[in-house]
């Protein structure tokens, strides 16, 4: 999730940033692995080529969301070539001989929906929201799209530059977003968690048309991807125009798997991140498992007690009675293909000291290990849950997301089924062990963002002498 002064875990990057970031953010991925009351059960195929296809029937509205999602992310990359997913995902609007630029997006348009896509460490999906009467104009154009995209280097020329421009916005000239790339660089020295999704300058710079159509043969193939389509369909109806579409698609190479493990840390690490900010920012980050491990439905509930909403015990302490922050919280998703982050932040208020508040944040870790939450704690924690389940019920788009995430990043779409039962099963005794296992000093990384005035712009000789009296 996202909000006002929070780094965002997910790492997700489209071509339209802000809108579509608020959008995914609003969906609350970690938290609401529940399918909507009033939809079916997903009807799962699997085509000739190896494509999955999840079909959900929701009556209740005549609308429906249909998305692609693709096995690679940023984890599939390697050095040097940093960002690739995601400029291959700029350039997935760029065109094929049938539809060729621009024609993609101006059809959903004009057929009363919206398009677009993301990218983050694990996947790369796009997406349509629409009638359910066009649902087929939006199968076609993606089946189009996964076996025709024309590259051509004059549109790589520009989206370059594009995605330069998103990268200062979202890095270079925001500290804290930089903060948050800097921490994933030291707690991750191996495994490709290491760089950001949207790659550093050097490696956009030396991406080449070749790189890119490697990347497109090796991922854009029916045998890597999951077609979700949620809303007011008939399974049986839209079966046979799923299989004319995309199933003479070939089937792809079998794409390697990424098979750099990150070492155990055996060490605190610390760095300093100098900017020009306003106030200091404080991160810590713990390397913990993924839905793989029966501990990430404790990490999950323990994220919730910590820092979601102002009766959260961060929010209590830091910013309610200390007043030594202004903004704090934590963050961890289960839904990631490798063992993910588990981070603390807290963005630190006018005239305190960061040691201070790191110091504070160590207080309500170490005081999470040696007490149990109480259960009204945990219980609230676990409601919260639930609540989300029910204001995510009206949404399509959200539930095919939870879907498609479940399906890319391995864990599989009926794990959505089993969440809420594994959550309702977390004890305080659950909470307080994995406290102590994984928020320890040894697996501990801890960047600190140091405020440095802003660069006052230089006045020539002849403008001062101009400027005397």
């Amino acid at each position: 999730m996202q909000c006002a002064h929070r780094p965002t875990m997910t790492w997700l990057y489209s071509r339209y940033a802000m809108p579509l970031f608020r959008m995914i953010a609003a969906s609350s991925l970690a938290f609401a692995l529940v399918a909507p009351a009033m939809a079916t059960e997903p009807r799962e195929f699997v085509l000739s080529n190896g494509m999955k296809v999840l079909l959900v029937e929701v009556p209740k509205a005549p609308v429906a969301t249909v998305q692609v999602w693709y096995k690679v992310g940023s984890r599939n990359e390697v050095m040097g070539r940093a960002g690739l997913s995601h400029m291959l995902e700029h350039m997935m609007f760029k065109g094929t001989a049938k539809y060729p630029k621009g024609a993609f997006s101006r059809l959903i348009r004009k057929n009363g929906g919206t398009d677009n896509a993301f990218t983050s460490q694990d996947f790369t999906a796009y997406f349509e929201n629409l009638a359910a009467d066009r649902v087929e104009l939006a199968l076609e154009l993606e089946a189009d799209r996964m076996q025709g995209l024309v590259l051509d280097l004059s549109e790589l020329t520009t989206e370059r530059e594009v995605v330069k421009e998103e990268r200062r916005l979202r890095s270079e000239d925001d500290p804290q977003g930089a903060l948050v790339e800097a921490l994933f660089a030291q707690a991750y020295l191996s495994h490709p968690y290491h760089w950001p999704v949207i790659g550093w300058f050097g490696d956009l710079d030396a991406m080449t048309l070749d790189d890119l159509q490697r990347h497109y043969d090796t991922y854009y193939s029916p045998n890597n991807a999951t077609l979700v389509v949620v809303g007011d369909i008939r399974a049986d109806s839209l079966l046979p125009t799923i299989k004319h579409l995309f199933e003479p698609i070939p089937r792809g190479p079998e794409p390697k798997s990424v098979a750099t493990m990150e070492a155990e840390q055996k060490g605190e690490r610390r760095f300093l991140l100098k900017r020009e900010a306003q106030v200091p920012f404080v991160m810590m980050g713990y390397r913990v498992p993924n839905y793989t491990s029966e501990d990430s439905y404790a990490l999950d509930i323990l994220d919730s007690i910590l820092s979601h909403g102002k009766s959260s015990r961060l929010y209590q302490s830091l910013v309610y009675e200390q007043k030594s922050s202004l903004a704090v919280g934590a963050e961890y998703s289960l839904l990631q293909t490798d063992p993910g982050l588990f981070y603390f932040y807290a963005l630190v208020s006018p005239g305190q000291r960061p040691e201070v508040v790191e110091e504070a944040l160590h207080r309500e870790i170490k005081r999470l290990q040696t007490d149990p939450p109480t259960e009204q704690e945990l219980q609230r924690a676990k409601n919260q849950v639930e609540a989300t389940h029910v204001f995510e019920q009206d949404s399509n788009f959200r539930h095919a997301m939870l879907l498609g995430q479940a399906e890319s990043v391995g864990a599989g779409w009926q794990k959505i089924d089993q969440f809420v039962e594994r959550i309702r099963s977390v004890t305080a005794k659950d909470i307080q062990r994995v406290a102590r296992q994984y928020l320890t000093e040894d697996n501990r990384t801890v960047g600190t963002l140091i405020p440095i005035p802003a660069k006052q712009p230089e006045i020539s000789p002849t403008a001062a002498q101009q400027g005397k009296p």
